[in-house]
């Protein structure tokens, strides 16, 4: 009986060694982590200030800040926005910005989902 659990011992020390040398792995460097190029950026950065001109050109209202998650589709077609965080009156003119500002350039293909879709969460400043 001795001898069956001694050759179960390197079944159950090769997990437990592979989950130290993991632990004990040197972290990659912050250079390593996968970077957003300047195109991404500087399209997620026109839907934002597309949203904010389509807020500022209706009617002026009470303003603050909403965080909104926005879905837009591969051709750039609205696919939903739910509200995240802030007033549910605000949420609603967030909403509406966000429809009139629809719909937008197409997203860079290295920002699809595989579905073809890309989501975008991000704080909105209504004034």
């Amino acid at each position: 009986m001795f001898t069956e659990s001694l050759s179960l011992l390197p079944l159950l020390v090769r997990p437990l060694l592979l989950a130290a040398l993991m632990l004990s792995a040197p972290l990659a460097p912050a250079s390593a982590a996968p970077r957003v190029d300047a195109r991404a950026k500087a399209w997620v950065a026109g839907i934002v200030n597309r949203i904010g001109m389509a807020d500022r050109a209706a009617a002026p209202g009470r303003g603050g800040q909403v965080t909104v998650r926005v879905r837009i589709e591969a051709d750039g077609a609205l696919g939903g926005i739910v509200l995240e965080e802030g007033p549910a009156a605000l949420g609603e003119r967030a909403a509406r910005a966000v429809q009139a500002a629809a719909p937008f350039p197409p997203p860079p293909a290295g920002l699809l989902t595989l579905e073809g879709f890309t989501e975008l969460s991000f704080p909105l400043t209504l004034r």
